[in-house]
């Protein structure tokens, strides 16, 4: 029983390692009804440049603010020197768009900090407590408790704040919302902007326990993927409850099937998804699009 509950805790915490970049494409696709592939990219920009910030002895917390309002500001102009050009022709264009950008941005990561392991300090204690005889990193608990409070703002920002539902309505429809007197073009800067302020906290709650590379989100961005996809895209919550679902998975498929071990986890989430998809394809706490003809 002890390892059971060992492997739940520690699935947990690899979940919000995949819930924090979740929800920041959910958050973008609020926004602007894109699936932003360059979102993982934004993170691991905004993460070295924390990291930079703190080699020139700049408080760590203070770092971390800073890269969140640089991400803000390049996500905004991102979306109106880039991605405006694209957002209303071909969708399928756009999102081939943002996987150049993801590449064109591990690039630049690499080219202007190498491809060395860096090591991001943490924000939370190496530490670790006993729990019913689990042990549990402090900076695991310290994550996911920063995963659950940014899924309840962003769940608030979106349900219960004229700016949330102003997002929503461009997301929709951008030509109505325009003929109801809201300024779609400001709205959709916004929106990016938001959306990378959010993925420089992912990264930089990610990055101390993945250590700094320009590639350290590549792979937790499929998982992250499919908590979207799992969760729906509609629900911060669904996807963070996903992405726990999908760590939790995981780690008792690579100890207790056999067939699949440590070598075939990385299939557990591709299961969930197709089964998902032919149940209830909108997710398991998306809502249902009616489209009126």
């Amino acid at each position: 029983m002890d390892k059971f509950i060992q492997l739940v805790v520690d699935g947990l915490s690899t979940g919000s390692v995949y819930a924090a970049l979740a929800l920041a494409i959910v958050l973008v696709h609020q926004a602007t009804g894109l699936i932003n592939f360059a979102q993982g990219g934004l993170a691991v920009l905004a993460a070295y440049v924390a990291w930079w910030l703190t080699n020139q002895g700049v408080p760590l917390v203070l770092a971390i603010l800073l890269s969140i309002v640089f991400s803000f500001a390049l996500g905004a102009l991102v979306e109106r020197y880039l991605m405006r050009r694209f957002e209303r022709g071909d969708p399928d264009t756009a999102v081939v768009v943002t996987i150049g950008l993801l590449t064109l941005i591990t690039g630049v990561a690499g080219w202007l900090w190498t491809y060395n392991n860096q090591q991001f300090p943490s924000l939370f204690s190496l530490e670790t407590v006993s729990l019913l005889g689990v042990s549990v990193s402090i900076r695991s608990i310290g994550t996911t408790l920063a995963i659950v409070v940014v899924m309840v703002l962003l769940q608030a920002l979106f349900a219960g704040t004229k700016l949330g539902l102003a997002l929503r309505a461009v997301a929709v429809n951008p030509q109505s919302a325009a003929f109801s007197g809201l300024p779609v073009g400001r709205l959709l800067m916004v929106g990016w902007g938001l959306a990378a302020a959010l993925g420089a906290v992912a990264g930089a709650l990610v990055a101390p326990q993945l250590t700094l590379t320009p590639g350290m989100l590549d792979n937790a961005l499929v998982y992250a993927l499919a908590a979207v996809i799992l969760g729906g895209l509609t629900s911060p919550v669904g996807v963070v409850v996903a992405a726990w679902i999908i760590g939790v998975l995981e780690n008792l498929a690579a100890v207790y099937v056999g067939f699949i071990g440590f070598d075939l986890k990385v299939a557990v989430p591709f299961i969930l998804i197709f089964v998902v998809l032919i149940v209830r394809p909108q997710g398991l706490f998306g809502r249902k699009v009616v489209v009126r003809v």
